[in-house]
């Protein structure tokens, strides 16, 4: 197998992974952060803000594995990260 193949392979391999990774997070339902929400949070697989160019609070949301290997999908509040440059 020439070199060409096996990059393409792995090339092919990769974005069939990374679809099917984004399927799954269309397919959960986002859970609401509320005081006292219970977290299983195992592994967080992405972080996503709103974009905000100055210090205030935006919407956030978290995709994670939780302890099942379950995708989980969290909206939460946070402060912008403006918030924290030049501190």
């Amino acid at each position: 197998m020439n070199t060409k193949a096996v990059y393409a392979a792995c090339l092919f391999a990769a974005l069939n992974i990374c679809t099917l990774s984004a399927r799954a997070e269309a397919d959960v339902t986002p859970q609401t952060y509320t005081y006292g929400t219970h977290l299983d949070i195992q592994k967080v697989l992405s972080m996503k803000q709103d974009a905000s160019p100055t210090c205030g609070i935006v919407n956030a949301r978290m995709t994670y594995l939780d302890s099942q290997g379950k995708t989980q999908v969290l909206d939460y509040s946070k402060f912008a990260d403006g918030c924290n440059e030049g501190s």
